[in-house]
């Protein structure tokens, strides 16, 4: 045999054995095969804008490594129109949109009660140091997690660590052995006994690091002289240094959307880290970790830009000391991140009018009660909207099928009569959203509806405009401009790169799911990004 011929022999074999080697086998640079540890970092309104603007305040292990290091997305998107903290989750853990997992919101309306429903509210389920009864029961389809626990008969570890309690449970899955979250009465890390018992590790912070003992001493003030003095808003620099205590029955819940909840949030995980046998054998295991990065309280950023900038330092901090807790204990070349953002901001509630931009208010209530009125002059007496919640309508079908009505001539009436209103910019039923063409603009609605927990009618209120809803106590200034985030993998190998092309967050879990060798979760068809 020539020296041609046995190179090509030699790397033949060296191909096959890598495809066949086991899962805690070693590629010649050291990598194993799979990664050891998975980590999914969500972070509750990020914004590209304020963590481009914040750099100068960061250090080097946080944000500045995963831009200098990573593979960064920069034109992320949700395929759903509007997401919010819950449904951003299960997007991401599940692959595809609330069309398809079911969880339209952080609340929708229970057609049988008429009753608002939480969406991981479930009374089967006892909380475990909590008093909210909770389970992912609302999620109709499997996440990464799930397939990572039925590809390793249960072997892999599967946890979720989030300062709220929706975002632990969905971004865990039905699979998970824990997920923990702060509870809004006690500060306490709290769990529900779907997953079984509160993990030790979590005990252990909560006795040996009590947030409550915490909040009775601390003072949550600029970390530094520089982030006091830097100012990226238009509105300047700090007036007068923000200090602020959490006192009262809220401060817990105040706590949660303060700087100081990430690094609660990051030395959580890494007792669940140091705590467990995450990382120590050759199947992967999977951490979800949910981090803050929106403003105190909700305030608008104009009202409190000093605390944002602060949060992000914070932010930056403990996303450093995430990144070297796992690296420590499974090697660098052996861990795989990926950061994304929810893809919301709160709104901010300026009075428009005031600088003569066009604005107005779009009672829901009174619109309800108009297209009654209107519903009643064509068809007769009767309650034919039951409720509405948020934006949209629940039509009284019981009421439509005793009268023998035409549904979709009603639906279609309705259409009309509400495209009519001040204020409106689109009305859309539920036949149109199942059956009608297929355009851009009605693609996001369309993945953000499904049949089981929206409205059947949902009205689009136009940019600049309010949607009041004196029963639900909603006020909200709607705004329709793009929120940039970014998607950003790490580790395991991923060579650096910038990229610019627009990619949606459900390609987030099949590209996972393949670097895991597992099956993408099983509502999503989305095909992995190339690395």
């Amino acid at each position: 045999m020539n020296n041609n011929h046995k190179n090509h022999f030699l790397l033949s074999l060296l191909a096959v054995m890598t495809a066949l080697a086991p899962a805690g086998a070693s590629t010649p640079d050291g990598k194993t095969a799979v990664p050891k540890v998975v980590v999914n970092i969500l972070i509750d309104q990020l914004r590209s804008d304020y963590l481009n603007a914040f750099m100068p305040l960061y250090g080097d292990e946080g944000f500045r490594r995963l831009l200098r290091e990573g593979r960064v997305y920069t034109q992320a998107e949700y395929p759903q129109a509007r997401p919010d903290r819950a449904s951003a989750a299960a997007s991401v853990a599940t692959g595809t949109a609330p069309c398809n997992h079911g969880i339209v919101g952080l609340k929708w309306l229970d057609r049988a009660t008429l009753r608002p429903v939480f969406c991981v509210d479930d009374k089967a389920f006892s909380g475990t140091g909590t008093t909210d009864a909770s389970a992912p029961t609302f999620l109709g389809v499997s996440t990464v997690g799930d397939e990572l626990k039925v590809a390793t008969e249960g072997k892999a570890l599967v946890y979720a660590v989030a300062p709220f309690r929706e975002s632990a449970i969905l971004t865990a899955g039905h699979a998970a052995d824990g997920a923990v979250w702060i509870d809004d009465r006690t500060g306490r890390w709290c769990s529900t006994s779907y997953y079984g018992a509160l993990p030790g590790w979590a005990n252990v912070r909560n006795e040996l690091h009590s947030i409550d003992r915490l909040l009775q001493s601390v003072t949550w003030k600029p970390s530094s002289d520089l982030v006091g003095n830097f100012s990226y808003f238009l509105s300047g620099g700090m007036k007068k240094p923000f200090a602020h205590k959490f006192k009262g029955d809220s401060r817990f819940a105040a706590f949660k959307t303060s700087g100081l909840v990430n690094e609660e949030v990051a030395a959580t995980a890494n007792g669940c880290i140091e705590g467990t046998l995450i990382g120590t054998d050759g199947i992967t295991d999977y951490l979800a970790v949910t981090f803050y990065a929106g403003n105190y309280e909700h305030r608008p950023a104009g009202e409190a830009p000093m605390e944002l900038q602060d949060t992000y330092v914070r932010l930056d901090r403990a996303l450093a000391n995430l990144l070297t807790a796992v690296e420590r204990k499974v090697g660098r070349e052996n861990a795989l991140f990926v950061l994304t953002s929810t893809g919301y901001a709160d709104v901010e509630n300026s009075d428009l009018s005031q600088y003569r931009i066009p604005t107005g208010k779009f009672d829901v209530r009174r619109a309800s009660a108009l297209l009654n009125m209107y519903l009643i002059a064509v068809y007769g007496q009767g309650e034919y909207i039951e409720a509405s919640f948020g934006t949209q309508l629940y039509l009284n079908h019981k009421l439509i099928e005793d009268k023998q009505l035409n549904l979709a001539e009603v639906m279609e009436r309705t259409q009309d009569f509400l495209l009519q209103l001040s204020g409106v910019k689109d009305v859309y039923t539920s036949q149109r959203l199942l059956q009608g063409a297929w355009t851009p603009g009605i693609s996001r609605i369309r993945n953000g509806y499904n049949p089981r927990y929206s409205g059947d009618i949902t009205i689009e209120v136009a940019p600049g405009w309010r949607y009041i809803n004196e029963d639900t106590r909603e006020n909200q200034l709607v705004r329709e401009s793009y929120v940039p985030f970014p998607v950003i993998f790490y580790g395991y190998g991923i060579p650096a790169d910038t990229i610019g092309t627009p990619v949606s967050v459900d390609y987030i879990a099949p590209t996972l799911s393949e670097t895991m060798r597992i099956r993408a979760p099983n509502a999503c068809d989305k095909a992995p990004l190339a690395f």
